[in-house]
């Protein structure tokens, strides 16, 4: 650990993601095939204009600047020119940039030019980059920070490490676009980010958020106990004035005590909010459906990983059958499963591919099997000689999505990239958009709990679904029709469209047609523009902490206003620890 900064907490602080564009091929590592859109880049990329297009937020970054006292900028998603205009513009004692393995590039021209501009200033580069292979010859930085970066700060600040953790009060997601249509985002639309903990102590070989944050049995809570964790969710509610919760752990449910606590705690204070969680299978199942509906879990992303897989998390677990259950309940399902597995033969892969295909989860990642530094699986190839060179595989090439970085013992090399295509479009084919799949799944829940006898699980439901009727009737109507036009009817959407026009009647019947003309348009013109090549990259965002608005008060006088720009994100602060 380095000494405390000689300015402790007068130190002025610049933090920074990396630069884009990022849909590009460039010589800095970003990749057309690696756009910044979780979704699009893992999960729908083969859905053409149904894919669902948004944006995330670096929360790591988010989360320093609110738990740090010195005066801290945050620039996300700069370009690289309004990245070297804010050094040229204003000076900072420290410097730090937060990263990826493949945008170690982008990570080392950020601190040159940082070094260059403000030779005077302290830089610290963290996230998963850190990992990355000779990273500190590669990128001129004074500090590689690996783990908890608000603690580190802290210390380094001169700020007490386990004070309690504040909590941004931030949207999880922004610039949301399917069917070509964006959405007007209102308040309370879209759910809040909740960083409850982060690491992982299941510690699969090839989990890099695990490693990072100290593998098999670590992780690190913020929130100990479901007070605490309530505290700020209702914090953030009134702050934001939020309904729901995309929480940002990677296993959230497996704090069991903590989650049973906070479902108490909603029930008392008569809280009836959306969850949207992580959770392995194995944990998921140790839950009764009535615990999970009543702590409103509605969305959760499970790692599925592949037939026979060996990983604890899977252990006696049928998914198949729990996805079934979660999905009758209204829960709408991301699955998550690896093409390439050591075991993984050419010839096995279709009926691997149609396997995870028949779960009919409502969203579907496919990723490859992916050795990167830092975990068990990257130890263990490097130990039998099978991991690829650099001369072999740019950096800037091992996000997963695209081919393997090892030489996989039974699958040639290529071949790896026409079975990740396999499966995502095989996916399509077979189970049809996500976007329908989340309907039918939601409309599903309206059923079977729209007339609870609990008034806080119906008001839930009715805010989920509360575009079923209309926008939703329309979307149906829209993608019923433009596969028909393509000579290829999906039986399924007529049937969908069928029942939500029997349970929402008049309303859903007259809508439907309305919206969904209008819908059909909008595809039809965002299928124009995906053909013609479009890509979509996030705005960039610059904000100040208080200290920093306070220090840009003093330099331009106590009665100039300080630009809207600069205001800062609304942070809580739980009430117990």
């Amino acid at each position: 650990m380095p000494d405390i900064h000689p300015l402790g907490i007068r130190a002025k602080v610049l933090l920074s993601s990396v630069f884009g564009p990022y849909a590009q091929d460039d010589a800095y590592g970003s990749r057309k095939i690696n756009p910044m859109e979780l979704y699009h880049n893992q999960v729908t990329r083969f859905q053409g204009v149904f894919s669902l297009r948004m944006f995330h937020r670096s929360f790591g970054l988010l989360m320093i600047q609110s738990n740090i006292d010195a005066p801290c900028t945050l620039l996300d998603f700069p370009t690289r020119e309004r990245f070297v205009e804010e050094l040229q513009e204003r000076s900072y004692d420290i410097i730090g940039i937060s990263g990826i393995i493949p945008n170690v590039r982008k990570v080392a021209e950020m601190c040159r030019l940082a070094r260059q501009i403000q030779p005077k200033a302290t830089i610290v580069v963290g996230g998963h980059v850190t990992n990355a292979i000779d990273v500190e010859s590669m990128v001129d930085a004074d500090h590689f920070v690996k783990g908890d970066g608000v603690a580190w700060f802290r210390r380094f600040l001169g700020q007490e490490p386990a004070a309690p953790v504040r909590h941004p009060a931030i949207y999880s997601g922004f610039g949301m676009r399917i069917l070509g249509y964006n959405p007007k985002e209102k308040p309370g639309d879209t759910a809040a980010v909740l960083m409850p903990s982060v690491g992982c102590p299941m510690g699969c070989n090839f989990c890099s958020t695990s490693a990072l944050f100290g593998g098999k049995g670590h992780f690190v809570n913020f929130y100990e106990t479901g007070d605490a964790l309530f505290d700020v969710m209702h914090q953030i509610e009134q702050r934001i004035g939020i309904h729901s919760f995309f929480v940002l752990d990677e296993n959230f449910l497996l704090h069991r005590k903590r989650a049973l606590r906070l479902l108490e705690l909603m029930q008392q204070n008569d809280k009836s909010w959306a969850l949207y969680v992580f959770s392995s299978a194995r944990v998921l199942e140790s839950y009764d459906i009535e615990q999970l509906v009543g702590l409103g879990i509605s969305w959760v992303w499970t790692g599925l990983e592949g037939n026979n897989a060996s990983y604890a998390k899977l252990s006696h677990v049928d998914t198949k059958a729990l996805v079934r259950k979660l999905q009758s309940h209204g829960i709408r399902v991301l699955g998550s499963t690896i093409i390439g597995l050591e075991e993984h033969r050419p010839e096995d892969m279709p009926e691997i591919i149609d396997y995870a295909v028949s779960h009919a989860t409502d969203f579907h990642q496919f990723m490859l099997y992916t050795p990167n530094p830092g975990t068990a699986l990257y130890e263990k190839h490097k130990a039998d000689g099978s991991l690829l060179s650099s001369d072999e595989i740019d950096v800037a090439d091992t996000h997963g999505q695209d081919r393997f970085s090892f030489r996989h013992p039974h699958i040639p090399a290529g071949w790896e990239t026409r079975f990740l295509a396999d499966a995502f479009m095989r996916d399509f084919e077979v189970n049809g958009p996500s976007l329908a799949r989340l309907i039918r799944t939601q409309l599903a829940g309206w059923k079977r709990y729209h007339q609870h006898p609990d008034a806080r699980i119906r008001r839930r439901i009715a805010w989920e679904n509360r575009f079923l009727g209309t926008t939703y009737a329309g979307a149906v109507w829209a993608m019923d029709r433009w596969f028909k036009a393509s000579g290829r009817p999906v039986a399924d959407l007529s049937d969908l469209l069928a029942d939500i026009q029997r349970h929402f009647g008049w309303q859903a019947k007259v809508l439907a047609p309305i919206i969904g003309m209008r819908l059909l348009m909008s595809m039809k013109a965002e299928n124009r523009r995906l053909q013609e090549g479009i890509t979509y990259e996030p705005e960039t965002f610059f904000e100040k902490n208080p200290a920093a608005m306070a220090v840009d008060r003093e330099l331009a006088g106590k009665h100039k206003p300080v630009e809207d720009t600069f205001r800062p994100v609304a942070v809580v602060t739980p009430a117990m620890a």
